[in-house]
């Protein structure tokens, strides 16, 4: 599969569903490459689909992100505030699912030279800190009063 990384810039509407086709297509080929790895198919699947949550529906459609630009920050915004504040029941296990995804994700694409290693470095360290976004999923159950407002400042998605 050819990559064009400029094709996965947005900018309209029109923009955000050709590219949300485009990452639907990397993370099936992303899949498949799982799956000829020899990772277990309920396994590849579980990679993918939080692969999937994060790209699709925080970094393409909240964060307007071209997937391909390396922008530090992004998983820890995602796993210690959105997926948080975006999630019924925000659970450390559910969370650690995606996480693994993310990296599993960011791994091929570094295989592919389509990211730096230094890129992928920092979405593997972000992606570890389980401690951090457990702490932060505690912390967002114990908010009393106006107490929203310093949790979020923390791990701010403005």
């Amino acid at each position: 599969m050819q990559i064009d990384k400029e094709a996965f810039k947005l900018g309209t509407l029109e923009d955000e569903l050709r590219v949300d086709q485009l990452c639907l297509e990397l993370l099936q080929e992303f899949h498949r490459q799982l799956l000829a790895d020899g990772v277990a198919p309920l396994e590849a699947g579980g990679l993918a689909h939080g692969a999937d949550y994060f790209i699709r529906d925080f970094l393409v459609a909240v964060k307007q992100r071209n997937i391909f630009t390396e922008e530090p920050g992004l998983v820890r915004l995602f796993a210690g505030n959105w997926y948080i504040v975006n999630t019924m029941e925000p659970d450390i296990k559910e969370l650690a699912g995606y996480l693994e995804g993310i990296g599993a994700f960011y791994g091929f694409l570094h295989s592919r030279e389509l990211i730096s290693a230094a890129f992928l470095q920092g979405v593997e360290q972000e992606c570890a800190a389980r401690a951090y976004y457990a702490d932060r999923i505690e912390t967002f159950w114990a908010i009393k009063g106006d107490g929203y407002y310093a949790w979020e400042r923390d791990c701010s998605l403005k």
